[in-house]
């Protein structure tokens, strides 16, 4: 294979819902170039890019996949990626490096949930976007109601360049108002015959041909003048502004297409090569310094990488894009986040499953290499020297959780391991190995990516692993000022132990006043790692118990503050003064007064009036303005406070207080109410007290367990 310059690139993701047709798309972009000899099919599982057994099985697309296709002396990159936002991880990665977005719609189902999300992603990225109304063939596809849902959606900047003639099992015909020509195909699809445009559709096709210019042309005001005093733009100057309007975002141009017939993808091929810009076309990226990085060939070679996939008998597969310089087989490139000096192996590019080696790749390309060892997603590989870095990617925040564990023992080693190369391909799969709730904790997008996960660790790991629900982790806390003093006493021969401890345990909180009748000689302030504060004071007077031995009691404090008495759970937000006791000059000493400072501040919490802590998260629903009624009539069943509504174009955006304990049940909810309509976001907000039923029944079932491990 050629080596390709930036100039004869092209950088395309296939965005859209689930069942638009992305993946028979590519199949027949890749059929056309002549990259494949026969067009595989989803339902018989043998596409190009969807070539992993779970997605064979589910009959869609779970990872993404990168091709290319060689048109016409252009070489076309395109990612072919996954509709359930479920898997939007890499929807985002491969938005983060190609430098157009193609949205390809159901012309039967029109503009749904999935490409309304990832219309959202384009937007963030500013990424310059072409509409492909696919399944014109089907029986009850309408293209202008899918335009105009269209329009609605994204904006005026919608513009029809190609329309069906005929819709439906009789659709051969594609109307291009950009050439003004008829492109007719036979049964088989494959390359068209040109035509004029019949003469019933001239008028309609005349006045979208203007539309077209006049978009073009407002945006550009040389262009502009050209066209007022011609009142027509040459071929060149339209493509000139195209590709202009395109990077600014002020024009999505609107395709037809039957993937499935195989109409349409040579001409949406051509239109890439001569109209989608270039690497060198867009803006530069910019490096975390804030320095821009030009698409240069020539300059100091940087590279990112967005993706890492294991492939059997190959190993991890790094896929990285080419910003600057080249890239070459053998060469040592520098990890910017690591340090560490990797030899770039065997350089490829890939077509779904099948690698085809390469020498070089220059700016703009992309391409993959194995056996990165100390290379991951994000990471930039430099030159010796460089010195750069780019900005990483964002991925959003997980949305559900749950716990998983080996049903076979001595196998918790090979699961950590197995959990590790799936974050590792898959940053949007969080691993969490909670301490306190004695999990391990899988984070994700979705039910559907958390069920894709466990099919992984089965299959590809061979382990039996079992997803439990996840524990919450509750936080404890006191809401009176109690005394309590805890004598301990042991003798077994020889030396003894003794210690007597008085403190005083009080709800904090900050700006309090001292304690009543105590005088303070001295205040450790502890920031908890779980949250919340330990005030530790020193009220001792007369030397009843020496200063060295403080210590040993705070320790013993903090020791039953990882096992509240009400569930288990951590304590926080409370104040220990120290200001009596007794001690022996032969048996006190730092173990004895650690029993006694621990027992001491159980009792003394147990008489305060424990008060039983939940996380709350704030939730961000996006939703339809026809479903607003529905949610929020579910909400209080989840024990949510709204807080408010408010619009964004189509969407009404519902903001809410949700508990942890319901927020981990809320996707599958949310999915069920709305049809898949509507998704939500959530972060943190604060701890707020249980309600008394909720707690007493946490705190019985809490009682039953400890008395069961006993």
């Amino acid at each position: 294979m050629k080596t390709y310059d930036a100039l004869h690139i092209r950088n395309v993701a296939l965005l859209g819902h689930a069942g638009a047709g992305k993946t028979t798309l590519a199949e027949a972009m890749l059929f056309e170039s002549g990259e494949i000899t026969r067009r595989g099919t989803v339902e018989e599982g043998t596409t190009t890019s969807d070539f992993h057994d779970i997605e064979r099985e589910r009959v869609s697309s779970v990872f993404g996949s990168v091709m290319f296709a060689e048109w016409r002396d252009y070489k076309i990159n395109i990612i072919d990626t996954p509709g359930y936002v479920d898997y939007v991880g890499d929807v985002i990665g491969a938005l983060r490096v190609v430098d157009t977005g193609i949205m390809v719609l159901d012309g039967h189902n029109g503009v749904e949930v999935g490409t309304e999300t990832i219309w959202k992603y384009t937007k963030q990225f500013q990424t310059p976007v072409i509409c492909v109304v696919n399944k014109t063939d089907h029986e009850h596809s309408n293209f202008w109601r899918t335009v105009e849902q269209a329009a609605d959606r994204f904006g005026r900047e919608v513009t029809v360049v190609q329309y069906p003639l005929k819709e439906g099992s009789t659709f051969n015909t594609i109307i291009d108002v950009l050439t003004m020509t008829a492109y007719v195909f036979g049964p088989d699809g494959g390359k068209p015959t040109k035509t004029e445009i019949p003469d019933a559709e001239k008028a309609r096709a005349s006045q979208l041909h203007n539309d077209l210019i006049e978009i073009i042309a407002e945006n550009d005001e040389d262009l502009m003048d050209h066209y007022l005093d011609k009142g027509e733009l040459n071929e060149e100057e339209m493509r000139k502004g195209l590709t202009h309007s395109l990077i600014k975002r002020e024009i999505v141009p609107v395709f037809c297409t039957s993937a499935k017939k195989n109409m349409g993808a040579g001409r949406l091929m051509t239109f890439i090569d001569v109209v989608v810009p270039a690497p060198t076309e867009m803006p530069p990226v910019t490096t975390i310094s804030g320095s821009e990085l030009p698409a240069d060939p020539k300059g100091k070679t940087c590279a990112f990488v967005f993706k890492a996939m294991s492939e059997a008998n190959v190993g991890e597969m790094s896929f990285f894009r080419v910003y600057s310089g080249t890239v070459k087989h053998g060469m040592d490139v520098v990890n910017e986040q690591t340090g560490v000096t990797e030899r770039l192996g065997q350089l490829y590019v890939v077509n779904g499953h099948k690698r085809q080696d390469v020498d070089t790749l220059e700016a703009g390309d992309i391409g993959a290499v194995v056996k990165l060892k100390n290379t991951h997603v994000n990471n930039t590989l430099h030159e010796k020297g460089f010195n750069t870095a780019l900005p990483p990617i964002e991925f959003p925040n997980p949305r559900v959780r749950i716990a998983v564990g080996s049903n076979r023992k001595g196998e918790e080693d090979k699961l950590g391991i197995a959990l590790h190369h799936l974050h590792e391909e898959d940053p949007t799969l969080i691993i969490e190995h909670s301490v306190e709730l004695n999990q391990i904790i899988l984070l994700g997008q979705g039910e559907m990516h958390l069920q894709t996960a466990k099919h992984r660790l089965v299959n590809r790991f061979k382990l039996d692993v079992d997803f439990q629900p996840a524990r919450v982790p509750y936080r404890e806390t006191i809401r009176k000022t109690v005394d309590g003093v805890y004598r301990h006493k042991k003798q077994s021969g020889g030396a003894g132990q003794f210690a007597e401890v008085h403190m005083r345990v009080e709800p904090y909180h900050e700006g309090m006043a001292a304690p009543n009748g105590l005088t303070v000689r001295g205040t450790e302030v502890t920031d908890l790692p779980w949250g919340g504060k330990l005030v530790f004071l020193n009220c001792i007077v007369g030397g009843v118990i020496e200063t060295r031995f403080l210590p040993a009691i705070m320790k013993g404090v903090m020791e039953k503050m990882t096992e509240g008495p009400v569930t288990g759970s951590y304590v926080r937000d409370v104040r220990v003064s120290v200001f009596d006791g007794k001690m022996h000059a032969v048996d006190s000493n730092e173990a004895a007064f650690k029993t006694a400072g621990r027992m001491a501040f159980k009792d003394a919490f147990i008489g305060a009036d424990p008060q039983l802590l939940e996380p709350i998260y704030n939730v961000k629903v996006i939703m339809p303005e026809e479903q607003v009624g529905d949610i929020m009539s579910d909400l209080p069943l989840r024990r949510a406070e709204i807080v408010g509504v408010d619009a964004d174009g189509h969407y009404q955006i519902l903001t809410c207080r949700m508990p942890l304990a319901e927020l981990d049940k809320y996707a599958t909810v949310l999915r069920s109410l709305t049809a898949g309509r509507a998704t939500y976001d959530s972060s943190f907000a604060d701890y707020l007290p249980v309600p008394p039923q909720l707690a007493q029944k946490l705190h019985q079932d809490y009682l039953v367990h400890a008395h069961d491990d006993e």
